[in-house]
């Protein structure tokens, strides 16, 4: 499984840049005045247009503007939050402002900022529009609101003794403070790139030598603060190599996380921001009660794993709900327990019985080190399995097919509640019927959101793999077009396309367009 990691990339412009685009807009908007035509506003969310889109550019110092498709469901459900946000904006006096563009409407804006997915937020600051920076943040209004004042500020307060450090820390459930001896270095600049990206803590600096002694500090460091248990977690600045800005915003990332972070939209994309290479998942229904006392254990085995296992919480009769697709589990399972490694989707399971803190603990030892074996789920297999032209296949009879010696065997793997894997079924049974009676081919599919491989973690739906006859349990994944007559080709030339119709770039291509990621817990943007 790959658990949604977008890098994101900023050119840096030089200020000759910036004032060069600067004055291109203004060459731009020279030929209409500016009050010409009134900027159209919806719910305090400046409406734009290719023609007042410079305009706006410079009229606001800091714009974050929405591209967006109107049939999205991401984007209506951007909508509301984008009004609430700028309805708290509205008496701001530091020139944020929020603005949309129906990227059906206004294509040539969509071509010229490369968006290809929707919603996508940029922001453009100080009227230069060729360099903007993408949104970072949360998507509920007060995220929003929160990371456009972290850009429009300072990133950093100063703090220069006791009390002012005091009152910084109790003022912020999380709190990140960057002691360094001299505020001039390189690693205090970096240290403010990363603090004007982060959203969920509140930063300041100091050089202070009262404050280095009062928390007991002696080198260069970098501390976050948390009002919880273990409230102090440090990273130390490397006195040769100097501060990795990576590094450290991957720490603040993971230390600012709660040990268990229950699943809910507005969590989500924190919970895979972090990047942590194994979840802990307890599943249960809030509303009972014998369940819900099972948080506590739960809570009590987090701390010693933080940054390498994340503890989440599942309601099943809540936002939770969709996180059971992904383990093939249904409400009525809870309460239950799954580890899974995010990378290989490797998955282990824990019965929910006599849980206390020492067996979960014990439970997750053994998952990291390798000493129980992966829980695999699977159907029962159907009495009429290969009684139609497409076999069925589950867990328990996979092997036995897939790796017949005899056969050659061309495998859908699909999710029943996938549009892709929907719109491929009509595909899938011609090519069944027409290789029915072919004495060494086999044409099967799996749901694969009830049944699980071992070694063969399935990324997106439908996924096609083709096992050839012969004693060497070979797997092939097909990655090219998908019609009858590719397929055709495909299986009559061995598993493998003619060099006329292969194509590496194609395939990536198609396998973009025609796949739905497997759910990963999944996050805000995902419509299951």
């Amino acid at each position: 499984m790959a658990v949604l990691q977008l890098l994101l990339l900023w050119l840096l412009v030089g200020i000759g840049g910036t004032a060069q685009g600067a004055e291109s807009l203004e060459e731009e908007a020279s030929g209409q005045a500016v009050g010409e035509e009134e900027l159209l506003e919806d719910d305090g969310v400046l409406v734009l247009k290719q023609q007042s889109f410079a305009q706006a550019l410079l009229k606001h110092r800091l714009l974050l503007v929405a591209f967006c498709d109107p049939l999205s469901g991401h984007c209506q459900a951007l909508v509301p939050e984008f009004a609430k946000a700028a309805a708290i904006l509205r008496n701001d006096s530091s020139g944020l402002r929020l603005a949309k563009v129906d990227t059906v409407q206004e294509e040539a804006l969509s071509q010229e900022f490369g968006v290809t997915s929707y919603p996508i937020l940029l922001l453009f600051r100080d009227g230069n529009r060729t360099h903007p920076t993408e949104f970072t943040g949360l998507r509920e209004a007060e995220d929003i609101v929160k990371w456009l004042r972290r850009k429009a500020g300072p990133s950093t307060v100063l703090l220069e003794d006791e009390a002012g450090a005091a009152a910084f820390l109790e003022d912020h459930a999380v709190a990140v403070v960057g002691f360094f001896h001299d505020l001039q270095d390189e690693a205090v600049r970096l240290f403010s790139d990363v603090a004007s990206e982060a959203s969920d803590a509140a930063f300041a600096l100091t050089d202070s030598a009262r404050l280095f002694q009062a928390y007991n500090i002696s080198g260069d460091t970098v501390s976050l603060f948390r009002k919880q248990e273990d409230p102090r977690a440090d990273f130390l600045v490397d006195e040769d190599l100097g501060l990795d800005a990576t590094e450290l915003a991957q720490f603040i990332t993971v230390q600012s996380l709660a040990p268990v972070m229950e699943f809910t939209r507005k969590n989500s994309s924190r919970i895979f921001g972090a990047k942590i290479p194994h979840h802990l998942l307890l599943f249960i229904n809030k509303t009972e009660a014998s369940q819900l006392e099972l948080l506590g254990p739960f809570q009590d085995a987090a701390a010693p794993f933080r940054g390498q296992v994340l503890f989440v919480l599942a309601d099943v009769n809540g936002e939770g709900a969709p996180v059971l697709l992904y383990f093939g589990l249904k409400s009525s399972d809870a309460p239950a327990i799954r580890f899974v490694t995010i990378e290989t989707n490797t998955k282990y399971r824990l019965a929910p019985n006599n849980l206390t803190a020492a067996v979960i603990s014990t439970f997750c030892q053994d998952a990291l080190g390798g000493r129980i074996q992966p829980h695999l789920s699977t159907q029962e297999i159907p009495e009429d399995w290969d009684k139609h032209p497409v076999k069925i296949l589950v867990g328990k009879n996979f092997e036995q097919v897939a790796f017949d010696p005899t056969k050659n065997v061309f495998v859908k793997f699909y999710a029943p509640w996938c549009p892709h894997s929907k719109a491929m079924a009509g595909v899938w049974e011609e090519l069944g019927n027409k290789y029915k009676d072919h004495p060494d081919i086999i044409i099967a599919e799996m749901d694969a959101t009830m049944n699980e491989v071992a070694e063969l973690p399935i990324q997106a739906y439908p996924s096609l793999y083709y096992f050839p006859a012969g004693q060497g349990r070979e797997m092939r994944e097909y990655r090219s077009t998908r019609d009858l007559d590719t397929f055709s080709s495909f299986l009559e030339n061995g598993g493998v396309l003619p060099p006329s119709e292969e194509s590496v770039e194609a395939a990536e291509t198609i396998t973009q367009e025609t796949g739905t990621s497997a759910p990963e817990m999944p996050d805000s943007r995902d419509e299951l």
